[in-house]
């Protein structure tokens, strides 16, 4: 016989009603509806932490303190990162404008200019109108009279130099009786005369020896002079040359230096200056730029042909980023943080088989479009791009932005490269990421911490109370407003709040995870429209959660239906020794449902201890072997005081295929064990969850509502008792936001939930049979569970020992 436990004692463990499913009541909310509601004026709710961390992120000035914003997606960090900083955007000044320009003295490194914001497309306008300007002015001067009349002047004057020296050789050629005459291909030869005419060859030839050689002695003589001569008539030509080109630049300078003055009173920036300066002195030196527009043209089209940038392109200006449009510093959100979206990139253009660019196809990344503002990023885009990750780093701590193109270090674009002049950056990063991203950062990267050193942490949750429901009916009327849904009623406020705690699974949270909040909204207000009423009531916010479940829910059902006809095998009824009902969870998707399980135990003589079968079979987690190495612990706390524990067990979980994790089954497996040891049966009608630890208290799990309302289902579809029920940890109960129906049915008396807080209370209530308390001698009770367990391990333990015996016998 055994000892029955009373039946005030299993009322006494059971879950009262009102606890189940925490009601919030309508009046909680003044309104009627929430067209009433003020509008939410806060950027977000119930996060008190995150929004002090983020005004001190956004205020700090110095260096390094960027900003990384964790939390479950669904929050709302990046809404409210982005409605936060806006608004902090707006209060500060419009930063600088900037602008390339061609780098006179090192062309492949164009300089950068900055101008105050919304200017620099004047300075570009003022440049294009000056080479506009400089091009008529240059082609006036050089069309004009006066510029026409001092070249001939100075060209006349190096040809009567030039003519008065051929003059000098010519008479002297003359006094020696030879005369110079010019070939076509213009060579100069010299020719001897006789009585003033041209010596022919057959007069030559009758000349004596001596004549002929005084004659060539002449003609060297001669030829020397014409030598000397040319060399002078060159240099003559030079000088000329010189002087003309000289002519030109000064001619060139009046034509323009008048139109600089007005720029370089304007800009009084030094290097603005010195860009003008260098500017004037490159027009100058290049005046045939602009001499005649014909052959300007023929230079452009060579220029095109051999694949080289237009003259005239240096004196263009390349607005880089223009803040025009501002009201207050930039606040750029970049999706696709690739390097050149971030950094910026340097364009080239094919042209007859090879690559080109010059300084205004340099284009701008976020970087700089952030400039003097905030940029945000998504963490997880961010570290898909490693080179964006490790660019930002390094430009974050030297305070310069950088344009490099990549393809040309790697070498795979054949290119005229360019180094653009770096930007100076004044700038905060925020970052968005999820709590695991934050954590891998701070573990793996050293850079992390210096640059990003303030942390802006999101919960999940927040308390639940009267000024909480103020501003979520603000927030469901600010979301009303701006999708254009119907207005809710204070009763679909209620069901929204009860839904909010069910998300966070606590009566006494509120969920901030508004998105799936959003998501009920929009649908609560469809079923109102086509149910043709103005209001959305609690009604359609529950039809909504029931046609979200329905879309989602194929598997769970298929399950239950398996269930139903015995394939998958779960009693709910009657008692079975060594088998018990447990309960899990299963995720397909943003869908969770319960689901039960029968696991089972045998116990036998033998040193193995507990096998389980999973483990074994690698169908077991971590976290699943360590509660089974706990019930080990407890069984030799409890019953191996005063000998070893001959025992050895399987447990397995029952047609499961698939890997299983976590500890919420393990006092269930030790109620298994216990059974079996004890020879006690265990009723089926009862499913368990919680964990133990070795003292065997009872510990809290997750899903504590999925679970029951999966079991609730099952013994439904089978058929309800009166006894079926769920044993749940005593510290769960406040996580209980059951559905109504299964608060209906424990209410009628057809469905129970009990919570207990040890393995004791837990296995009277599965066996109906008092646990029993040790002695004053270490023992239990024999008509207790605990003294039927004990008596079992001793006679296994003379089993054993018996068996050791007869081994040792026979060696």
């Amino acid at each position: 016989m055994v000892k029955r436990v009373s039946q005030q004692t299993m009322d006494a463990r059971k879950v009262p009603v009102h606890l189940l499913r925490l009601m919030t009541q309508p009046e909680e909310f003044a309104c009627e509806t929430t067209r009433e509601v003020e509008p939410l004026r806060e950027g977000i709710i119930g996060q008190d932490r995150a929004v002090k961390a983020m005004d001190f992120g956004l205020k700090v000035r110095q260096s390094g303190y960027n900003l990384f914003l964790v939390g479950p997606s669904g929050t709302g960090k990046t809404t409210y990162a982005r409605t936060k900083i806006r608004e902090i955007a707006n209060s500060k000044p419009v930063p600088l404008d900037w602008c390339y320009v061609y780098n006179f003295d090192r062309p492949d490194c164009p300089n950068v200019l900055s101008f105050p914001a919304g200017t620099v497309r004047i300075f570009e306008g003022q440049i294009d109108e000056l080479l506009r300007d400089v091009e008529r002015e240059v082609r006036k001067v050089f069309a004009g009279d006066d510029y026409e009349k001092h070249r001939r002047f100075v060209i006349q004057n190096y040809e009567n130099k030039a003519k008065d020296i051929w003059k000098q050789v010519e008479d002297h050629a003359r006094e020696l009786n030879f005369s110079l005459e010019r070939m076509p291909q213009g060579e100069i030869v010299t020719v001897p005369l006789q009585f003033g005419k041209p010596l022919s060859k057959e007069e030559y030839n009758q000349l004596s020896e001596s004549l002929k050689k005084e004659i060539a002695e002449k003609g060297k003589q001669i030829e020397n002079e014409v030598s000397e001569i040319s060399r002078q008539i060159q240099l003559i030509e030079k000088e000329m040359e010189q002087e003309i080109a000289q002519l030109n630049k000064d001619s060139a300078r009046y034509a323009v230096h008048h139109l600089f003055l007005p720029l370089l009173e304007n800009y009084t920036d030094e290097k603005i200056q010195r860009y003008l300066y260098a500017y004037e002195t490159d027009l100058i030196e290049n005046y045939h730029f602009f001499k005649e527009a014909e052959d300007n043209e023929k230079s452009q089209m060579a220029q095109l042909l051999q694949g080289t940038p237009n003259n005239l392109t240096r004196y263009k200006v390349n607005v880089f980023v223009d803040n025009k449009e501002l009201r207050g510093a930039p606040a750029i959100i970049e999706n696709n943080p690739t390097y050149y979206n971030m950094f910026g990139k340097i364009e080239y253009k094919g042209s007859f088989g090879t690559m080109m660019t010059d300084f205004t196809m340099i284009k701008p990344g976020a970087l700089h479009l952030a400039n003097g503002g905030y940029l945000i990023l998504q963490a997880g885009e961010l570290l898909s791009n490693p080179l964006s990750w490790n660019v930002l780093k390094r430009t974050l701590k030297t305070g310069r932005i950088r344009i490099e193109n990549i393809p040309e270090e790697r070498g795979l674009v054949a290119s005229a490269g360019l180094k653009p002049e770096p930007i100076p950056l004044n700038i905060k990063v925020v970052l968005i990421g999820t709590p695991d991203l934050y954590e891998l950062l701070s573990e793996l990267d050293e850079d992390f911490h210096k640059l990003f050193k303030v942390k802006v942490e999101f919960d999940t949750e927040m308390n639940k109370n009267s000024a909480h429901y103020q501003k979520f009916a603000a927030f469901v009327r600010n979301y009303c407003d701006e999708q254009g849904l119907l207005p809710f009623s204070r009763s679909a406020l209620a069901a929204l709040i009860d839904y909010s705690s069910r998300l966070v699974g606590d009566q006494r949270k509120l969920s901030t995870r508004f998105h799936e909040m959003t998501r009920l909204l929009v649908e609560a207000s469809y079923w109102a429209e086509e149910a043709g009423v103005a209001i959305v009531d609690a009604g359609h916010v529950r039809q909504a959660l029931d046609e979200q479940e329905y879309r989602s829910n194929r598997v769970d059902e298929k399950l239950r239906s398996l269930i139903e006809e015995g394939t998958i095998m779960v009693d709910v009824t009657g008692e079975k020794v060594g088998q018990i009902n447990g309960l899990a969870v299963l995720q397909i998707g943003n869908y969770a449902f319960g689901q039960p399980h029968r696991i089972t135990a045998q116990t036998f003589t033998g040193r193995q201890g507990i096998i389980n079968i999973e483990r074994e079979t690698a169908l077991s987690g971590q976290i699943h072997h360590k509660g089974l190495l706990i019930l080990s612990g407890y069984l030799a706390g409890l019953f191996a005081q005063d000998k070893p524990l001959p025992l050895s067990a399987s447990l397995t979980f029952e047609q499961t295929y698939s890997m299983i994790d976590g500890d919420s089954a393990s006092s269930t497996e030790l109620y298994a064990l216990l059974s079996s040891l004890s020879d006690i049966p265990i009723k089926q009608a009862i499913a368990v969850t919680g964990s133990v630890n070795q003292w065997g208290e009872i510990q809290p799990i997750g899903g504590v509502n999925e679970k029951i309302e999966g079991f609730f289902a099952v013994c439904e579809a089978v058929g309800l008792t009166g006894e079926q029920g769920v044993i749940i940890p005593r510290q769960n109960v406040k996580n209980l936001m059951l559905r109504q129906e299964v608060v209906d049915a424990v209410k009628q008396g057809f469905f129970h939930i009990w919570q207990v807080s040890t393995i004791e209370e837990g296995i009277e209530i599965l066996t109906g049979v008092v646990a029993g308390d040790r002695d004053e001698f270490g023992g239990f009770p024999d008509d207790t569970l605990f003294g039927r367990v004990n008596a079992r391990l001793e006679r296994m333990s003379d089993g054993a020992n018996k068996i050791e015996e007869v081994i040792d016998a026979k060696r």
